[in-house]
This record gives C-alpha cells, sequence and structure tokens, in this order.
C-alpha cells in the first residue's frame, strides 16, 4: 500500500513473468519524481507489491530477490527489538523497492504488519530496521435501522457493516440485552468510520445514539471528564454497570434459569440455576464484573469452570468451558470484560455453550434478573458542559431519517 497523502502514477502494471518467474503474482508500478512511499523517496526505486504465501517466511522472500545469508541473518538480528519476525503472516501485504536497472537490486523491504502499520527492512549502506504509521482518516457517519430479527441483520438491511452492531452492543453492555430485543426496536447512531487510503479498516468511537427497545428510549453520549471518556444517558447517569448484561456476544438463550427443568442427557426433571447461552465453540467468555478467580479447574459435571468473587455479596460461575483464558487461575484479580475463558463442551453437555450462574450471599439467583447499580454519574463540575453535549447530539439524532415501522408494529 502507499502512504497516505501520497499519489502513486500507475503508469504500467504486468505480471512479472514475463521477467523474473519467481514473481509472478507480484504488479509493478513505475513512479514519477518526489513520490513517497512509507516515507521514501521512490522515485528512482521500482516498486513492486505482493503479499505473503503460506508458509512463506522473511527470509523466503529476501531470498526471491537475490538477499544473501548473512545480510538475512543481520536484518533479522536487527529486528529483535523491533519487530518479531516470526510473527509475519500469510496474505498481508509487503513492498519491495528495487533499483530500477536490469539488476532489481532490493534496497527496502515494507512489511504491512496491519492495514494502518508497517515495518521497513532498509538494507542501503547502513542496514536497519524500524517501523512506521500510515494515516488513519477518521469520518463522521450515520446509521438507523428497524429490528425484524437481530440487530446484526438490522445493521445488513441499512448498508452498515455489520461489525457495528457489536460496538453498539459493547456501549449498551450494561443496560440492554440484545438477545432480548424485540422486532420493531429501532436504533440510531452517530459514529466513526476509519480508513486508510480511502480502504476501510474498522470502527472508531460511537459519539452517541438511541436505541428504542421496548417503547423505552435508551440514549448514550460519549463524554470525556477529568481525561477520562465513557457514556452517559440523557440524565448524566453512566451508562456503565457493576456487571455486564452477559459475559459473552451470544446466539440465543437455549435454557433460563429454572427450578425444574428436563435435563437434556439425564432425561429427569432437576433445578438448573444458571442461564444457557448457545455460542460457537472458542466464542470468548467475558467476566461481568471486577474482582478475584476463587476457583479455575475441572468441576466434574461442570467441566472447566471459572468462578469469580466480586465483592462480599456476589460471585459468578462460568461452566463448560473449552479452556482457560491467559493469566486465569486460583487468586488471580480480573477486571469487568477480561477474557476468562472460551465456549466449549467439557462436563455433561450436549454441545458447546456457556452455562453462566450467579450467587447473591452464596445463593444461586436468575442473572437476568439482577439489577446492577450504576457507575458514577457526570460530575457536577462538568454539568453545564455534558447539557451542551447532549443538546448538540440530540439535534443531531433527530436529524437522523426514522426507521420505517414494521406492518403490524406501532409507531413508538
Amino acid at each position: 500500500m502507499v502512504a497516505a497523502g501520497v499519489a502513486i502514477i500507475f503508469l504500467s502494471t504486468f505480471l512479472i513473468e514475463n521477467r523474473k518467474p519467481e514473481f509472478k503474482n507480484s504488479v509493478v508500478y513505475d513512479t514519477i519524481p518526489n513520490t513517497v512511499v512509507y516515507g521514501i523517496v521512490i522515485d528512482s526505486l521500482l516498486v513492486i507489491k505482493d503479499k505473503v504465501r503460506k508458509n512463506q517466511f522473511l527470509s523466503d522472500i529476501l531470498s526471491n530477490y537475490s538477499v544473501d545469508y548473512p545480510t538475512i541473518d543481520l536484518l533479522t538480528r536487527k529486528s529483535l527489538l523491533v519487530f518479531d519476525v516470526r510473527k509475519i503472516r500469510a496474505g498481508n501485504n509487503y513492498t519491495a523497492l528495487c533499483s530500477n536497472d536490469s539488476v532489481r537490486q532490493l534496497k527496502y523491504l515494507i512489511y504491512e504488519d496491519s492495514p494502518s502499520s508497517y515495518v521497513v527492512f532498509d538494507l542501503n549502506d547502513s542496514i536497519h530496521v524500524h517501523t512506521g504509521e500510515k494515516e488513519i482518516k477518521a469520518t463522521i457517519k450515520t446509521a438507523s435501522g428497524v429490528i425484524r430479527s437481530s440487530l446484526w441483520d438490522a445493521m445488513v438491511e441499512c448498508n452498515t457493516d455489520p461489525e457495528l452492531a457489536l460496538e453498539l452492543s459493547d456501549v449498551y453492555a450494561w443496560t440492554i440485552d440484545f438477545f432480548g430485543i424485540q422486532k420493531g426496536d429501532y436504533f440510531k447512531v452517530i459514529y466513526e468510520e476509519l480508513s486508510v487510503e480511502d480502504k476501510f479498516i474498522g470502527f472508531g468511537r460511537i459519539h452517541s445514539a438511541i436505541f428504542n427497545n421496548e417503547g423505552r428510549d435508551y440514549f448514550a453520549f460519549y463524554f470525556v471528564q477529568e481525561d477520562q471518556g465513557d457514556y452517559f444517558d440523557d440524565k448524566g447517569q453512566s451508562l456503565r454497570r457493576t456487571f455486564l448484561k452477559a459475559p459473552l456476544h451470544f446466539k440465543r438463550i437455549s435454557s433460563h434459569y429454572s427450578h425444574s427443568r428436563m435435563h437434556p442427557i439425564l432425561k429427569v426433571r432437576r433445578p438448573h440455576l444458571g442461564v444457557d447461552y448457545a455460542a460457537d465453540y472458542g466464542t470468548p467468555v467475558q467476566t461481568v464484573g471486577d474482582g478475584t478467580v476463587v476457583s479455575a479447574g475441572r468441576d466434574g459435571a461442570a467441566g472447566n469452570m471459572v468462578k469469580v468473587r466480586h465483592n462480599g455479596t456476589y460471585t459468578t460461575a462460568y461452566l463448560h468451558l473449552s479452556k482457560f483464558g491467559p493469566g486465569i487461575w486460583k487468586g488471580a484479580h480480573v477486571r469487568q470484560g477480561d477474557v476468562i475463558g472460551y465456549v466449549g463442551s467439557s462436563g455433561r453437555s450436549t454441545g458447546p455453550h456457556l452455562d453462566f450462574r450467579f450467587y447473591q450471599n452464596g445463593s444461586p439467583v436468575d442473572p437476568l434478573k439482577v439489577q446492577s447499580p450504576p457507575a458514577e454519574p457526570v460530575k457536577a463540575s462538568y454539568l453545564s458542559e455534558y447539557w451542551k453535549t447532549v443538546a448538540e447530539y440530540k439535534t443531531k439524532l433527530d436529524s437522523i431519517q426514522t426507521p420505517p415501522k414494521l406492518s403490524g408494529v406501532a409507531n413508538r
């Protein structure tokens, strides 16, 4: 890729197999004087763009350009404190800058570690390795949609990347159960779309949103006070709560809290004092609140289980995990949102899911009915500024076209 804001004139594109068979999938670009790529003036160089092949290492790429092994070894050693060359991934882009003559001596190799970051291997007289960042452009966008089946599908219907559904669910993670949303619920959102060289790479911050769930409006406004940003509602209350609404992104609730459930394996009625979330094998499981791990190990029919004590009143348990998260062992301190394990089917289970349990003063309670107290509201000294922010974004949200109502669902 070419650095942001830099013009490269595409004068000729052709397969290198006409000259060098080992580069048959590469593309060559000629450039004009004073062109800069990755911070390098390339007006006298040939630009060759390619991708890392499967099972290809840095040494393989360099060898294709006739770099000798002593030089490859030196580059590898120079990289130790800058970039781990073992992390070069198949499919990532790289650019070779070569002398524009029949020799095509490699002068620079630039590996793109991500859409916005890169590593430069400089093979000139003073061999060295350094990293760089491309300019990331943030563009303010808006989206609105109505729920027909799921938030994900609603994003697709309004021609928005469905990954925005995950970003929005993170904002409302403490206040809305997104697997309990109803047909006819709707949303409006103002957010940042990130791009590098006009190519979409993901989402930035959500600035404000409204989500209407079962006829109730839930506002979210991002606001910074004392150098700390967070989301607050239209009354200045924090959207953050002591506990998350759910410990993972899941497909559906496959079994609710019950004192008399037909066991899917034993075929007898017995209590099921938790909530089963159906999710794909390996889905990350997060602790719903800060706390201390009181146990992490195999526990009979529960399989791999983690228990977290949050305070003197509340404890949570996460059952049937495939494996534990990094650093999760008895006595470990965890913060809300930390990955403590991954969805599996260990123990007595018919398929991958998370059995999530909540205990209050040692007794099980329905996780879906726990009322979590909010975090601190907007500080009094910032309220005047906050109300201005709310007024500004409410006006912008009002200007976003309301999603069409569903047939048979009244306007709210």
